[in-house]
């Protein structure tokens, strides 16, 4: 959850009474959010002589972007504490009468389609709201919209701009601007090579390096406003001093940008001329359908049954008291006209984006009415129960653990070359899911195998006495075309045995253990004998009298030659091989670093289901 520092006594200030910590704590719990520190008594570093105010740290709800700057939490929490009404957000039209405008080009469909804007009218800044509003900017940027890839916000002063504006996708090199806080004018290229190593923008430009056309902003004398998601024009900064505040969010999900501009302009009208007041800016996007009037502070209302809230919680409140608990959490609430004793109908404002459905309104009237109010209750019927897959996969892990194997539980991510070629096998390209922007070369690809995994704890455990027994029962992923996400899980079990022998009989006695539970027979050539006109009678290994498991020799790479079987199935009256068994390879050993022999096994529990 996102930790939120304000500043201590301007925090009591807004909310007009001093606490001390445990009293303010004590508040905090109430609301559903947690005081993490107070840094009152602790050692604050100092800035340009002065040393910093006491902060309070405080733990937001991930889903809460309503609390992420001192401008929510004091509103919030004033409300909670019944201080301050809900405000009544609205958009105002300028006083020319005539909206200003972003023009949408068809061309930014190929890097960033979707663009809102608002603007806010005779902003009144101090140093510290000034500081507080880019901060928000930043927690948005860090947590709805995933490090600018599906959101990206840019404010400017509109009093250095001239309307309308439009929103365009342009060849690098015919973008030309100087970049914010810079005195030097550069292209697209130029300004991506400036910016490579830069700690903070540098790991932002991965977002549309690679395309063909950069997004870009202009007002009606083509200066540039912004290259989004990387950078504003340093011709249009805002500053402490800046009145009018023209804000655009560009995006590539319409869900988030709309929450974005929302938060934006709901925390930061109060300091309006005419507080919780927003121009609004007309976005013509007529080649995508997406023409409207931005931001959308209109209020949703929802139906919520009385008995619904009151069962969960374990309470008996009235219509009209649950109406008046809710009004605690910023949500205006009233009896419904259809049946008054039984319904309420809830008012969402615009900033409440976490508000989803009707329990999302039960929790928030669980915190109004005070959760430690709440009567103990003792639940005696669910309807939860485990995935019939997870219930195997614990099975054969009790199995393995009775049998006297340890579990492991390794990444999913690993290596390319851990995953193909330190096991001898070659990628075709169609199996393994890439990470399109790894941090490092440890992970690299999604696992197709639990080998390597099952080696690398080896390896690291080596030290211990052997012989090591490890088996681990987990997923692996594999590229699939057929399903809508491209890509699907695979349950699987594995194991490794690594000691001064080769342990082969050691992987096959658990793999005919773990076959024993899940009550399917081996069969052998014998139950294939057949018969004709001739003498002779022949062995053929059909298998087809009965279901079970058998094994056939196999030459992979991956194990030595002449000791290793592929395990194959029939179920149903459908044969598979599900998987295989045998003594790693000496060069497996030698990529790995292990110096005794290692015998394995992974099949696939799926089958079974």
């Amino acid at each position: 959850m996102p930790t939120i520092s304000v500043d201590k006594y301007d925090l009591y200030e807004a909310l007009g009474q001093k606490y001390t910590t445990q009293e303010f704590e004590e508040l905090c719990f109430e609301f559903g959010i947690e005081l993490d520190e107070d840094t009152e008594n602790e050692e604050r570093p100092i800035v340009d002589g002065v040393q910093e105010p006491p902060q309070l740290k405080i733990e937001i709800p991930a889903n809460r972007y309503d609390m992420l700057c001192f401008e929510g939490i004091a509103l919030m929490l004033n409300i909670f504490r019944g201080k301050q009404p809900t405000p009544n957000f609205r958009l105002v039209q300028p006083a020319s009468g005539a909206l200003h405008t972003i023009t949408v080009l068809e061309d930014t469909m190929k890097v960033r389609p979707l663009v809102a804007g608002a603007i806010l009218r005779n902003v009144k800044f101090t140093q510290k709201n000034y500081d507080s509003f880019i901060a928000l900017q930043d927690k948005l940027h860090q947590n709805l919209a995933r490090n600018r890839t599906l959101v990206a916000i840019g404010t400017h002063d509109l009093d250095t701009l001239k309307g309308p504006f439009t929103y365009e996708a342009r060849p690098p090199t015919e973008i030309n601007f100087t970049p914010l806080n810079q005195t030097k004018r550069m292209n697209g290229e130029e300004l991506m090579a400036f910016y490579e190593k830069d700690r903070h923008l540098g790991r932002y430009l991965h977002i549309i390096k690679d395309k063909p056309v950069y997004p870009v902003i202009y007002d009606s004398n083509r200066v540039v406003c912004s290259l989004p998601p990387i950078i504003n024009s340093d011709h249009s900064k805002i500053s402490v001093n800046s009145k009018n505040v023209f804000i655009e969010c560009t995006a590539t999900d319409k869900t988030k940008l709309e929450i974005v501009i929302n938060m934006m302009v709901t925390m930061f009208s109060v300091y309006a001329a005419e507080p919780f007041t927003v121009e609004p800016i007309k976005v013509i996007s007529d080649h995508n359908g997406q023409t409207r009037i931005t931001p959308n502070l209109s209020s949703r209302t929802d139906t919520v049954e009385v008995d619904y809230l009151n069962g969960c919680l374990g309470i008996s409140e009235s219509a009209e008291s649950i109406c008046k608990l809710l009004s605690k959490m910023a949500l205006s609430a009233k009896p419904s006209s259809q049946d008054p004793n039984s319904l309420v109908e809830v008012t969402i404002p615009p900033m409440r984006a976490d508000i989803l459905q009707r329990c999302d309104v039960m929790e928030d009237l669980g915190i109004a009415y005070g959760f430690n109010r709440l009567p103990r209750m003792s639940v005696t019927k669910t309807v939860g129960a485990p995935l019939t897959l997870n219930k195997l996969a614990d099975i054969v892990r009790l199995e393995c653990g009775m049998a006297g194997w340890s579990e492991v539980m390794p990444l999913i991510l690993c290596s390319h070359d851990e995953n193909f070629a330190w096991l001898n096998r070659e990628d075709d390209g169609t199996t393994a899911v890439r990470l399109a922007n790894p941090k490092t070369a440890e992970y690299q690809i999604v696992r197709t195998s639990l080998i390597p995994g099952l080696l690398k704890t080896i390896r690291e455990n080596k030290g211990h006495s052997v012989p090591i027994r490890v088996f681990e029962t987990s997923d692996v992923v594999f590229k699939d075309p057929a399903v809508e996400r491209r890509a699907r899980n695979e349950r699987h079990f594995a194991a490794a045995w690594y000691g001064k022998a080769s342990g082969f009989e050691e992987v096959h006695g658990l793999l005919d253990r773990v076959m024993a539970m899940l009550r399917q027979a081996f069969l052998t050539h014998d139950e294939g004998l057949t018969s004709g006109k001739q003498i002779d009678f022949a062995v053929t290994p059909s298998h087809s009298k009965r279901d079970g498991y058998w094994l056939e020799p196999v030459d992979e790479k991956t194990f030595f030659p002449g000791r290793a079987a592929a395990v194959y199935a029939r179920l149903g009256g459908k044969s598979a091989r599900i998987g295989e068994f045998g003594i790693l390879h000496p060069t497996v050993l030698e990529n790995f670093e292990l110096k005794y022999p290692v015998s394995t096994l992974e099949i696939n529990l799926e089958v079974f289901l």
